[in-house]
């Protein structure tokens, strides 16, 4: 597909989720070389994009030539997720949080993935809701709440002890099964959530959860 046609698609997805229809042919544009331009600009400026995963690969050998491999073997089905590197990083509390670092090559799928996903449900996300999204943060929860709030009785505060690590994935792919149709896009997230992690060069299997650090 032609860049202008492949930003026209993109751009005409909110529209389509917005009338309830369920988005499709989303794995074909994820063939456009302009998307993964812009993808490798936003993973290569994160603080991150220099810390290898299980290949000890980073972004400074980055190519048209590897993209055009990737898209290849996205196409003819050869491509695989690669189990992600998982390491514990020290939280305030004292205690550890796992971080998976996918590979430099998953990365980039990854963020190809993300910002088709964000297309789609960014236009339907509750105002109020701060976390994890473009040009949202808790400084900007903060902000809404000076300028809404007049007063409080009560202020509860509910975490869920190792949320990222529990989720269901079949509850997961069921809820993006809702609003996408394209089974081959769904396949390639499936086959992200199911790619396992090393840890102390040991593999394990992923049955459930997201990894902390991934990009999408």
């Amino acid at each position: 597909m032609l860049p202008g046609t492949v930003e026209k698609a993109i751009g005409s997805l909110p529209t389509v989720v917005r009338s309830g229809r369920r988005a499709n042919g989303l794995f074909r544009l994820m063939k456009s070389p302009s998307l993964w331009d812009q993808a490798y600009l936003k993973v290569a400026a994160n603080k991150g994009a220099m810390t290898p995963g299980i290949d000890g690969r980073t972004f400074d050998g980055y190519s048209p030539e590897k993209v055009r491999s990737i898209i290849d073997r996205l196409s003819d089905g050869s491509y695989k997720p690669a189990a992600v590197r998982r390491v514990l990083i020290p939280k305030s509390d004292g205690r550890m949080r796992p971080l998976g670092i996918p590979t430099t090559e998953d990365r980039l799928v990854q963020e190809v993935v993300r910002i088709v996903l964000n297309q789609i449900y960014e236009p339907i996300f509750h105002d109020a809701s701060h976390g994890f999204r473009e040009g949202r943060s808790c400084h900007t929860a903060l902000k809404t709440i000076g300028a809404v709030w007049t007063g409080v009785k009560w202020l509860v505060d509910v975490d869920v002890v190792s949320f990222f690590d529990n989720i269901d994935h079949a509850i997961l792919l069921r809820l993006l099964e809702k609003r996408i149709e394209d089974r081959r896009f769904i396949a390639l997230i499936r086959g992200m959530l199911k790619a396992g992690y090393m840890e102390d060069w040991r593999f394990h299997r992923t049955l459930s959860g997201t990894p902390q650090g991934g990009v999408c």
